[in-house]
Formats: structure tokens, C-alpha cells, sequence
């Protein structure tokens, strides 16, 4: 079998079932070539909080570029009984479609298209399940992972996750991480790929093979003396392992080295990272800094800064890329144009029911720069002076005292993508500045403010006139 020739090439059978067949559908009643536009959104925040970070667009980007069917797809896909014509029409399949979509690291919110798809049906169809395989997830992680960057304040943040991740999802969690607001990752390969920080320590088997703790760190450090960092809750934290490691420490001052740091994974963090700080300072090392692990969250992280407990780097691992406790984001892909036609889903539950037509997302900003409404509007429609609530009849809010800025702008023409790949520092330093622009009732972890989006008077009447035209159709039949 051919082997794909990048983390991003994947096959076009990296999807359900249901898409392929599908397409053969579209191909053989001779709509596959008509064009259509879908959106990607969501519609519920995880975390219980007040906003998502947007990742996954670059990866996804790649993927699509890379997109077609090798033979062995085809092969296999004719074992499953496709028609011949339909397997013909495949072998010549590349992604031609345009896609729009706001900047990747941004602040975003339920019910706004965050990506726009616009191609040939049959295309636009075939790529919903990877762009939602690659962005949900890494959303949801960035997410995750900006939560725990504000409870951590200034404090070292790595990315410790990746034997717990779902398996090589486990570099995209390390990517998310980053564009979330971690400092470093523990998995060397997302670091080469992405040109991440890579950090590590050492596992209690390395202490637990020599036998003895004090030759063991020493062994260590002098195989790693850019890394000396020791692992002190292998037998007894305050009685053995710090010991130990301030033993450690004061031997290699002696020698012209620096330990750069000891880290605690069991027990009360708060209390065992006092009486370790008290211990090393006494020796001299007040330069060593304390790493903490084990079932880290934000919840936990601010509780141990809140108890004064005097930790300088927390290694964040299982809560972080299994997104504790919601493992996923809500993020669909739906179809709003067809053949030049809105398009919509319609659902007894009006928050349950797609936005119809081509759309643009224009961000409203407050006197004092403050991020403060998102207004939904069509494509081709001037700037809204107001914005109607999406599911609340008679809630709107006048929207001509303040500035506005488009958020979804064209990143691929054609199938090829219009900008290079950014570097994921850069994505996570504009994610960061974005941040800071949402106000901070937005942010907190308690009973977050909603962040308001709504409808343009134009997308809201166009969706209530089709709403109106599918039940006088279905009443009609």
C-alpha cells in the first residue's frame, strides 16, 4: 500500500461510510457537480464556559490540498460493491472547492459559521467528517487548554498528555495545546513537527532500576545536565526524594552545574511544594524551580495558586487531551446553499434549526475596544445597524454606535490555499491577543456572561420565509 506522504494526507475513506455513498447517489442522479455551500458551527460551549478557541484550520487546509483516491482506495471501495462508473469518476477527484473561514486562534461562539465550504456538491459533501474529525477536536483542546492558561497566570504550562491522548490525535492535542496557551509539550514529535518546546522529566522506573535514589538522580544528570530535572515521589517526597535531590543539587553546584528543578506527581501538592521550596532554598537552590503533575484541570491548577502553593510549572496531562469532562465539541457541518437555492434544517427546537444562505460574521466592539456582539448577516447585504436575538422573538440590539470587522475571509481558492502554513507560536500568540479582548465576565469559570450573537433583519427574515414555505409544503402534502 502506498504510504501517504504527510502528517495531513489522509485518504478520502477517512470518513463514514454514509459520505461515499452518498456521492455515488449525487454522481449517478447527476447532482454531483452542482454547486453548494455548507457551514461549520456549534452550539454549545463545553467546559460550562463562555467562549471557544477556533483551531484545526491549518491541518485541515493541508488535508484538503492532498485530498484523492489512490488505487488501493478505489480497489477496496469496488470490494464493497460501488458502480464501476462511479469508481471511474472518483480516480480523478481533487478538492476544487473555496473555503472561508475565520483566523485560526480566534475567540468564537455558538451558532456563527466558522467555516464556509463552497463547491461542486459532491466535494463540499465528501470532506464534512475530516474537517469536523480535525476541528472539533483540536478546538475543544484549545479550549481546554486556554482555560487552564488563565487559572495558571504567569506559570509554566506543558503539555504532558500524549499517553493518555487518543492515539495520534495525541499530536494534534500537543498543537491545540500551544495555540491554547501552552508553553511546552512533552511529545518530542509534535515539538519537531510544529516547532513547539519540547520538556520531560524522568519516570520512577529510571529511580526505581538503579536501586538507589541519590545515585539514580546522579546518573541522571550527569547523562542529562541540560535536563536535570528529578522525579521525587518515587518512595518518600519530604523524608527521601527531596533530600535526595537537594543532595543532588549541592553536588552539582560543586561541579559547575545548576539543577534546574525537582518534580512532585503524587500527594498534597500544596503542601509537599511548600515544604520542597523551604528545603531547597536552604540549600542554596533557590534557582531550581518546582514542577507538579498528576490529574492537573484548571480547576485544580487555581485551587494550588489560590493555597499560596509555590509551584513554577504544571505538567498538564489526562484532563487536558480527553477535554474533562465534555470529550467533545458539538460542531456541525451543514448545508445552507444548494444549486444557487438557501437552503435549511428545519427542527421542532428553533436552536436546533440551520441558518439558510451565504453568510459573513461581523465582530462588534464596545468604546473601549471590548469585544461585546457577533452579528450573523448574508454575504452580500451592507452592515446591520441591528441584530435580532436567533431563537427569542423580540430581543435585538442597536448596533450603529460601534465598530465592527469581518471574521470570515476567503483561505482557499480553487483547492490551494492562499496564505502558508502558519507557524502554530504565531496562531497562539494572535489566539492570546484575541483573548484579551473579551471581557472578563466572558471568562470566568462560575456563571460566564453569554456572549450575544445575532441574526441581520435580511438572514432573519429569509430564514422565518423559508421555515414558513416547508410547513405550508409539508401541510400542502
Amino acid at each position: 500500500m502506498k504510504a501517504r506522504d504527510s502528517l495531513f494526507e489522509f485518504s478520502p475513506l477517512y470518513t463514514d461510510l454514509y459520505q461515499i455513498a452518498m456521492g455515488q447517489a449525487y454522481f449517478l442522479d447527476g447532482t454531483s457537480e452542482k454547486p453548494a455551500v455548507f457551514d461549520y458551527f456549534f452550539r454549545t460551549i463545553p467546559f460550562g464556559g463562555g467562549y471557544v478557541i477556533f483551531a484545526g484550520l491549518d491541518p485541515l487546509l493541508q488535508a484538503l490540498e492532498c485530498l484523492r483516491f489512490e488505487r488501493e482506495d478505489l480497489e477496496y471501495l469496488q470490494g464493497l460493491g460501488f458502480h464501476p462508473d462511479y469508481l471511474e469518476y472518483l480516480k480523478s477527484f481533487r478538492f476544487t472547492g473555496d473555503v472561508y473561514a475565520m483566523k485560526e486562534g480566534e475567540v468564537v461562539f455558538p451558532l456563527e459559521p466558522i467555516i464556509r465550504v463552497e463547491g461542486r456538491l459532491f466535494e463540499a459533501q465528501l470532506v464534512e467528517t475530516l474537517l469536523l474529525n480535525l476541528v472539533n477536536y483540536q478546538s475543544l483542546i484549545a479550549t481546554k487548554a486556554s482555560r487552564m492558561r488563565l487559572a495558571a497566570g504567569h506559570r509554566v504550562l506543558s503539555d504532558f498528555g500524549l499517553r493518555r491522548a487518543p492515539a495520534q490525535g495525541g499530536l494534534l492535542a500537543s498543537r491545540a495545546a500551544v495555540i491554547g496557551g501552552f508553553d511546552s509539550t512533552s511529545n518530542v514529535e509534535a515539538a519537531r513537527l510544529f516547532a513547539l518546546e519540547p520538556a520531560g522529566t524522568m519516570a520512577h522506573s529510571f529511580i526505581e532500576s538503579h536501586g538507589d535514589e541519590f545515585q539514580a538522580f546522579m546518573k541522571f544528570v550527569e547523562a542529562n545536565p541540560e535536563r536535570a530535572v528529578l522525579l521525587v515521589d518515587t518512595y518518600d517526597t519530604l523524608s527521601s526524594g527531596v533530600p535526595n535531590a537537594v543532595r543532588a543539587g549541592v553536588e552539582m553546584a560543586r561541579k559547575g552545574l545548576k539543577l534546574k528543578g525537582i518534580r512532585l506527581d503524587s500527594g498534597d501538592l500544596a503542601y509537599l511544594s511548600k515544604k520542597a521550596r523551604a528545603m531547597l532554598d536552604a540549600a542554596g537552590l533557590k534557582e531550581a524551580k518546582i514542577i507538579a503533575s498528576n490529574l492537573l484541570d484548571e480547576q485544580v491548577i487555581r485551587s494550588l495558586i489560590e493555597q499560596g502553593a509555590p509551584i513554577d510549572i504544571f505538567g498538564v496531562g489526562t484532563k487536558l487531551v480527553t477535554g474533562v469532562p465534555d470529550a467533545a465539541l458539538d460542531g456541525v457541518y451543514k448545508l445552507s446553499v444548494f444549486d444557487g437555492q438557501p437552503r435549511m434544517k428545519l427542527s421542532d427546537n428553533l436552536t436546533k434549526a440551520t441558518l439558510p444562505g451565504r453568510k459573513q460574521v461581523a465582530r462588534f466592539r464596545d468604546g473601549q475596544g471590548f469585544f461585546m456582539a457577533d452579528a450573523v448577516k448574508l454575504y452580500d447585504e451592507p452592515l446591520p445597524e441591528r441584530m435580532f436575538h436567533p431563537v427569542e422573538p423580540g430581543k435585538s440590539l442597536d448596533l450603529k454606535a460601534y465598530q465592527d470587522e469581518p471574521l470570515l475571509e476567503q483561505v482557499m481558492a480553487g483547492g490551494r490555499r492562499l496564505k502558508d502554513v502558519a507557524a502554530v507560536n504565531e496562531i497562539a500568540a494572535y489566539s492570546r491577543q484575541r483573548l484579551q479582548q473579551l471581557p472578563p465576565e466572558h471568562k470566568r469559570f462560575e456563571y460566564p456572561h453569554v456572549y450575544k450573537v445575532g441574526l441581520s433583519q435580511r438572514l432573519l427574515n429569509l430564514r422565518n420565509e423559508l421555515m414558513e414555505s416547508y410547513k405550508k409544503k409539508f401541510e400542502g402534502g
